[in-house]
Formats: C-alpha cells, structure tokens, sequence
C-alpha cells in the first residue's frame, strides 16, 4: 500500500480526474499543466476538511475567472459520495467537507498500514547521497557538531520514508594541517606513556585526555623507536594511526546519538587516487578552468600581495561572486579544489546530494554550488544539490553558560550530553526549531516535565495512550473497529489531524526539512492531551466509559491509531517511543 491510498493523496487523485475530466469537455486546454495544484487542510478548520487551489492556479490556462471554474469544479466534486459540501470561497478557493465515514476509513488505513502508514513512493529510484557530520578526526565529537548529525540523520531517515535510496556519508578530512597537528600531539602523549614528563602541553598542540590512550596505544605498538626520531620518520605514521584512532572515538560518539554512516570517505584516500586531477582534466578540457590572476582582495591591500597565476574555476558561470583558485601558488590543492574533486565523485553515484554544513561554512556555499552545477551539467546531467546550514547551538544549565570540557580541553562533549539527558532528549530538542535559527539548549528545561518541552509532551502523549491501552485490558476493554459510528466530532478531529501525517512527511521530504515532523507531532500531542483533558471534567469523554464497551472499544482503537502515528513520526526522528514514564 502506498500513500496514494491515504486520504489527501486519494482526494488528489481525485481532483486529477475532475480535471481530466473537464479537459475532456473542453473546459481545460488538452495537457494543461497541474502540478501546482493542492488539495491541503483549510488554513482554519471551521472552513471545513480540505481545500483546493485548483480554479485559482487553472484559471488563465481555461480562459475565465477563478470563481466561474471553481463552479465547474465544485459541481463533479459534489458527485462523490463522500463529500457532503463544496463551496467556493475568495476569490476562487474551493472548501470541501467530508462524510464522517471518509474519516474512519483513513482510522482503519492507519491500523492497515501499522509501522507503514506515512511511507511514500515518491522518491522511489532516487539515490540521495546525505553527507553531514564529517568533523575533522582531531578530537571526540562535541556539541558543536551534534545538531547538523542529528538533522542530517534525520533527514536520512525522512527521505528512506519517503522512498529514496539513501547514502548516508562522512567525509573525513585527513589531509588537511590539522591532521599533522593531531600527529605531533598525539607523539607528545605517546613519549608521555613512555614515562617521560611532558610539562604543560605546548600552545598549537590538542591539549584534551582524549588523546592519552591514543599514546599508549602507540607506545606499546612501538615501544621507544620514535621518541627520539626526527620528526619525518613518524609523522605520516602517527598521523595514521591517530586519524584511525580518532574516527572510532567518533563513530563510538554518533553510536551513542544512534547515528551510523554508510560510507566514510577520505580526503587523504582522494588525492592519493588523484581525484582532484581528473577533476581538473575535465573542467580544462570543458573550459571550466583557465589560467589567470585573481584580483586584488577589496579594502585595503596587505603590504605582502602580490599578482600570482593560478588556476581559476569560472564559478562565476555559476552565480558565484568570482572565480576561484583549486591550487595553491605553490601548486597543492585549495580546500576548494579538493572539495570540488570529491562532489564531482559523489555525483557519479547519486541522483541529488545533500550536504549538512555548520553555519561558519556559510561563506562557501555559493562557490560549491556553483562547482556542482558545472560538474554535473557538463557530464550529461544536472544533479540537484543541497546545502543546509546549521546553527550553532548554546549550551546553558539553569539559564547559565556551561563551563567546558577539561577531557575534552575546549569543549563539551556529545558524550558527556547524552549521558546525561539521554538520546532521545537531545534528538528531538535538535529538532524542536529550523536548523538555521539559533538555540539554547537547556539541561534543566530539556528534562522538564511540562508542556513548554517538547521532548517530554510527545513522549507523554504516547506513554498516556499505553497506559490507556492497559487499563483497558485490565478491565475487559480491547480496541475494537466495529462501532467507530460512534465517535463524535472531538474524536474525528483527531482523526482528521492523524491523517495528515503522510502529506507531512511528503512535504518535510521535498522540502529537506525534518523539524517538520516534530512540529507536526507537538501539535498532534497537544491535540491529544486536550481531548484527554475533556475526560477530567466529563466523564463520558474519557477512553475508557466502563457502561459503555461499544464506545470503549472504537476510542481505544482511536487511540491506538493516535499511538500508532506517535510512533512512526517519532521512529523518523530516531526517537524512541515509550510506553510509560
């Protein structure tokens, strides 16, 4: 089964046929294009159950006003049995209601559907290739990288449901001056294992323990053979072994957040395969990449510039504010020439490509895209390519900054978080505001127990209904769909709200947007709790009305739905739902 068997996506179809239809009567030119044609929740719910911007998008392509189609539209729409009302509003808006049966039929396509309801085709025999986290291998994973890892998994996770095939990717950048750093560093902590007193770690070097059992490690794969050799007859070798090192501390890291990549690429392994000249080959002989002299840099000029030649990309093809150098005067490879290379093999085995950067990168966004651009067009095909930037993210105890990390040396680290507050907690709060808004993350808020957290009122909506559930089976009550006749408005409004999950979940996919889902899942708790309250103060509202089995049994499958909703968003988000708290 697939969304277009969920209610919007049959109501869209069926607006298809209607206007296949009055293509057929010459109401419509032949092929008239209706991709921006929506059928969504009304803006407010007292307008009815669906809308439709049909008449107003198809107006000029049918040659009269949007009120005179939406009466076209609105007298075939009025022939489906399941639509009690059809009205035009505005200007040309078209507002349907919908018999109560459509409603419970979409209940029973949630129980159908079970762990499925949500999943989609749309991005079937699509390969997206997500890269996010790929923190330099110099150090544990620290905070500043957990909120781009959890909205680039998310992501992944969001696009698989929406029927993608999804490479999730780490690129490690081990070529780079911080890798030799990390060597001599962890050369220091290694003639420190050997029972030497290093002193105060020098300024340059990574100061955090961390690096304490990489010394270790090596003394005793070494013994003394390198703590009196020259720098040159150790440096690749314990650049090596500290990268290797340094990646299983991190992918132990993203283990404890529940992330795991699909492919670790190596800037190191690409020169060394001599990527970034093939990639060179091919743009000069596509005349992407040309000799020159960049200009002066604007303002006022350092005493120390000087006019050189080097080989310039014409990103300013592309968008870009000018063109930009992929080798140094003295002839290795810019970060950007290196960076170029690796797009250039990514899309090779991708149909669309997605990056998740933090929001310090911003500055180099114009210039990748537009390398991507030209790469990809060149080769025979345009490859969509996405960067999303992240904020940064403060971290406060009580509305106070938190002191930094002494194992870490700079920084607190995601382990130390997630050890704290847990997986989930740190999960969905990441995902609680758009990645490119900034964020305080609060220890003592994120564990709160109040509506003002996120975290705590979905978990709680889904840890109510299972206590729900229990209690009904403690009493002789099991969720039943025979007499779902029996729910009235207030339970339909629920209903009305679950079945909106897969259209979330199709929008958040092409959007690239997984907060989404948790704003959609906010708004479904709230829902749930409100109707939960009604029981407080009426009796006959409650799940559970001991007189009444028949009408216990259908709001116990209504809550098992509800449930069943709970759990498929929060498994996007790689949440867990619980059962009880």
């Amino acid at each position: 089964m697939s969304n277009t068997e969920t209610l919007y996506a049959a109501f869209g179809a069926k607006m298809d046929a209607v206007l296949a239809a009055l293509e057929a009567e010459g109401a419509l030119p032949p092929d008239t294009p209706r991709g921006n044609v929506t059928v969504e929740p009304p803006r407010d719910p007292a307008h009815g159950d669906l809308a439709t911007n049909a008449a107003m998008v198809l107006a000029k392509a049918a040659g009269t006003n949007p009120r005179e189609l939406a009466g076209k539209i609105v007298e075939k729409l009025e022939a489906d049995a399941s639509v009690t009302s059809a009205e035009i509003a505005g200007p040309g808006f078209i507002n349907l209601r919908l018999d109560a049966q459509a409603w419970l039929a979409e209940l029973n396509a949630i129980a159908a559907r079970g762990d499925d309801y949500g999943r989609s085709t749309i991005g079937a025999g699509s390969r997206v290739n997500v890269e996010y986290v790929s923190a330099n291998p110099t150090g544990p994973m620290h905070m500043g990288h957990c909120r781009g890892a959890v909205v680039g998994d998310a992501l992944a996770s969001l696009l698989e449901h929406a029927g993608h095939e999804v490479t999730r990717e780490y690129y490690i950048n081990d070529a780079g001056g911080q890798v030799d750093v990390l060597a001599r560093s962890a050369h220091l902590r290694y003639r420190e294992a050997l029972g030497e007193d290093i002193g105060e770690i020098p300024e340059g070097l990574y100061p955090g323990d961390y690096l304490v059992p990489v010394g270790q490690h090596l003394a005793s794969e070494f013994g003394e053979k390198y703590a009196a050799a020259p720098e040159a007859e150790w440096l690749a070798i314990f650049r090596a072994e500290a990268v290797a090192q340094m990646m299983e501390l991190i992918k132990a890291d993203l283990a404890l957040l529940g992330i795991h990549h699909d492919l670790f690429s190596s800037e190191a392994a690409l020169h060394a395969a001599g990527k970034p000249d093939e990639a060179e080959a091919w743009l000069r002989q596509h005349d992407l990449v040309y000799d020159g002299i960049l200009e002066a840099p604007k303002g006022k000029t350092p005493e120390d510039w000087e006019p050189v030649e080097l080989p310039l990309f014409r990103s300013t093809q592309f968008g870009d504010d000018q063109d930009r150098p992929i080798r140094k005067s003295d002839g290795s490879w810019t970060y950007f020439g290196a960076d170029l290379a690796y797009h250039f093999q990514k899309a090779a085995e991708a149909d669309a490509l997605i990056d998740i950067w933090g929001a310090d990168h911003a500055g180099t966004v114009k210039r990748i895209k537009a390398a991507v651009a030209a790469l990809t067009k060149g080769a025979g095909r345009q490859i969509p390519f996405d960067v999303k930037l992240v904020q940064m993210v403060q971290l406060l105890r009580g509305g106070e900054p938190v002191k930094m990390s002494k194992r870490a040396g700079t920084f607190v680290t995601l382990a130390d978080v997630v050890r704290e507050v847990g997986k989930d907690v740190v999960r969905f709060t990441m995902l609680t505001r758009k990645p490119e808004a900034q964020m305080d993350f609060d220890f003592a808020k994120v564990v709160e127990a109040s509506k003002d957290n996120p975290v705590f009122y979905v978990q709680y909506a889904h840890a109510r209904i299972s206590s729900t559930l229990r209690k009904g089976a403690a009493e002789g009550f099991a969720p039943s769909a025979d007499h779902l006749d029996l729910l009235g408005d207030e339970e339909l409004a629920l209903v009305k709200l679950a079945a909106q999950f897969p259209r979330e979940v199709e929008a958040a996919a092409k959007a690239r947007e997984p907060h989404r889902i948790a704003f959609y899942l906010y708004e479904l708790a709230g829902a749930f709790h409100a109707y939960w309250n009604l029981g407080n103060d009426r009796p006959d509202k409650r799940f559970i009305v001991a007189q009444d089995g028949d009408l216990s049994g259908a709001r116990l499958f209504l809550g098992l739905q509800l449930g069943q909703v709970i759990r498929n968003g929060l498994r996007i988000l790689g949440v867990e739902a619980v059962e009880e708290m």
